[in-house]
């Protein structure tokens, strides 16, 4: 897809080999290795300590900084009980993508962990799950109604990250392009602090974002 305008890394013919999950009702442990056709750790995601600035648009929320491709939106989900931001959702003609991160074991595997029960929960929804392997390891397909869903998860020491892509069946194909290459370029800040793992980092809006959706709230 090249949405940022570097070069398709999956030339060659590999991402078509992994594009599309094989059908299938168990994690097996190779799922969750990181694919060395396809991903290159120091390619990202990024740990704000190891990134070198690459010139890339991001909106800035804090804990996460994620790439805006030209063309798409910004959303923001409000929590009206905390009163704070729940999620930001970057809106793009494949779909609707959501990027977050988690405090984590600095020995990784959160995902792990995370996935097999997403899975099991998307399949008490009723939705036609597919497990298969992707670029950072294990990915899951899910089809539910018309709306076509596709998860990626990846480990760093003290971190996961997770993002989601959610669009029409017709776009899935392109949609999970588009979604891996927004996990890869997006920059994850933990902090210092120390929290529980699964801990939700903490979401903060641009101040511009912030004022603004402060005053739509006052004038509705």
């Amino acid at each position: 897809m090249g949405i940022f305008g570097r070069k398709r890394r999956t030339e060659g013919g590999s991402a078509g080999r992994h594009a599309a999950p094989e059908a299938d009702d168990t994690i097996e442990d190779e799922a969750y290795e990181e694919d060395p056709e396809l991903s290159d750790v120091s390619d990202g995601p990024f740990d704000v300590a190891d990134f070198e600035d690459d010139g890339i648009p991001r909106i800035d929320l804090g804990s996460v900084k994620v790439p805006v491709p030209d063309g798409s939106q910004v959303q923001v989900e409000m929590d009206p009980e905390a009163g704070g931001v729940r999620a930001v959702h970057v809106v793009t003609e494949q779909g609707q993508i959501t990027v977050s991160a988690y405090a984590a074991p600095r020995s990784g595997g959160l995902w792990r962990e995370v996935s097999s029960e997403l899975a099991d929960q998307l399949r008490s929804d009723g939705a036609k799950v597919t497990i298969g392997r992707g670029v950072w390891g294990l990915e899951i397909s899910a089809i539910i109604g018309d709306v076509a869903l596709r998860f990626v998860g990846v480990d760093r020491p003290r971190w996961m990250l997770r993002g989601v892509i959610a669009g029409p069946q017709s776009e899935a194909a392109a949609a999970v392009e588009v979604l891996r290459e927004i996990v890869r370029r997006t920059i994850v800040d933990r902090g210092d602090a120390p929290m529980p793992v699964r801990t939700p980092l903490t979401i903060t809006l641009p101040d511009a974002v912030a004022e603004h959706i402060a005053a739509q709230q006052q004038q509705g």
